[in-house]
């Protein structure tokens, strides 16, 4: 159980505190409620360009890094889909120095042509490092766009192209600055050695005097349901061959997202699941199986992903797969096998929240999702799943009608076709 209060100030920050005496750290979470989904399509990648250009400084703290590092402290920050997190740890007594760099970057960030210039080249380094030079990098490039036609999940949070953070221009960031970045579109969660009074009190201190921004932006369309199955074949200079299937799945709160989520270790979590002993041990079609889900705030996909050994042809893989997803379709697993499963999940769960920065993060984004008790609600949900649930649930995501499928061929040693 993670004990929290919660604060709404006058401007629309949402302040969560949560106090562990057990460790001499504390943790500072910002949390914006701004990812790739709030993009324009033909300005992509800005959350992500944001990560870097907030790390630039600001008017009275222009070496961000500096100031956490001669504070004993570590930084760090990641963009998702639907958000973009900023953390800091460092020793208790010390916490103020990251609430006043928090809140001086988020009232007067360094937004200049000098900062911009910099953090465009270090992203455009990354595009093309990660994703286009990569073997398999542009997996999610290409998967993305198959499977969502409507919705901004179609590009990925590196953006869709290059182009649009290279041309991006300072009045371009300072208007997305302002439309996301305010306290009434934020969550600030602290985790560590000192009482949630003090923190609520401190988070006052240095938060209050912020002005609020203009009201968030309104829900966004969900997809249509996929009609028919949609497929892409690519060939690139890789080792082996690839294939990803990738199927709509419920949004984040809906009552079926935990069931998708014990899927994925029923099929592939680990060596004894369904897909590695079968593909991998048995009938040695694929090196390597997995699957996962997207986890997003609106409906997501669950995806299989397998590379093939070099005598397995396309079709003989895809088969196996196919027919793995069916069973569960058509068959109630053993009860002892989804017990193994939540198991693992719970496991999982109190690992991911063993520290006061995973507290404090696993706190913003729950609240961030729409409630921060979910940390201590959640596995409650997995241990609710029953066999009939999988059955049900791997039958409404598991038809052809709601499949995408990626080909990724070799092109040293396949009759692929490049797209």
């Amino acid at each position: 159980m993670v004990n929290f209060q919660k604060h709404t100030l006058d401007n629309g920050l949402t302040v969560i505190a949560h106090g562990d005496d057990s460790t001499p750290m504390v943790t500072v979470n910002m949390l914006y409620k701004v990812g790739s989904r709030n993009e324009h399509p033909r300005r992509t990648g800005f959350a992500h360009l944001f990560e870097h250009l907030m790390f630039g400084g600001s008017a009275n703290a222009p070496q961000y890094d500096r100031h956490v590092q001669l504070a004993g402290g570590e930084c760090n920050a990641f963009t998702t889909a639907d958000f973009t997190s900023y953390y800091v740890t460092l020793p208790a007594q010390n916490i103020e120095t990251a609430l006043w760099l928090e809140s001086d970057r988020l009232l007067n960030p360094l937004l200049n042509e000098e900062t911009l210039r910099v953090q465009q080249q270090v992203v455009v380094e990354e595009f093309n490092q990660r994703y286009l030079n990569q073997p398999y990098g542009d997996v999610s490039l290409l998967l993305r766009p198959l499977a969502y036609k409507v919705h901004p999940y179609r590009w990925h949070t590196i953006g869709k192209t290059i182009d649009h953070i290279a041309t991006a221009t300072l009045s371009d960031v300072r208007a997305f600055f302002a439309k996301f970045y305010a306290p009434n579109n934020a969550v600030l969660a602290i985790g560590g050695n000192i009482s949630p009074d003090r923190a609520l009190a401190l988070a006052q201190k240095w938060f209050a005097d912020i002005p609020r921004g203009a009201a968030p932006e309104g829900s966004i369309a969900p997809e249509p349901p996929q009609a028919a199955p949609r497929s892409l074949s690519v060939a690139r200079s890789v080792p082996a061959a690839a294939i990803f299937k990738a199927c709509h799945m419920p949004h984040r709160l809906h009552p079926d997202y935990h069931a998708c989520d014990l899927i994925t270790d029923i099929l592939a979590g680990g060596k004894s699941s369904r897909l590695y002993r079968r593909m991998v041990q048995q009938e040695q079609l694929f090196g390597s199986i997995s699957a996962h889900i997207s986890g997003d705030m609106d409906a997501g996909l669950l995806t299989v992903s397998g590379y093939l050994l070099p005598q397995t042809d396309m079709q003989r893989a895809e088969a196996a797969i196919d027919s793995e997803l069916q069973r569960l379709c058509t068959e109630d697993i053993p009860e002892y096998e989804l017990e193994k499963v939540k198991n693992k999940m719970e496991s999982l769960h109190v690992f991911a929240e063993a520290t006061a920065m995973q507290k404090a993060i696993a706190l913003a984004c729950a609240e961030m999702i729409g409630d921060a008790n979910l940390v201590n609600t959640d596995i409650e949900s997995y241990r609710r799943i029953a066999t009939a649930d999988i059955r049900r649930v791997a039958g409404s995501i598991f038809r052809k009608e709601n499949t995408s499928t990626l080909y990724y061929y070799s092109s040293s040693h396949s009759d692929g076709s490049d797209a």
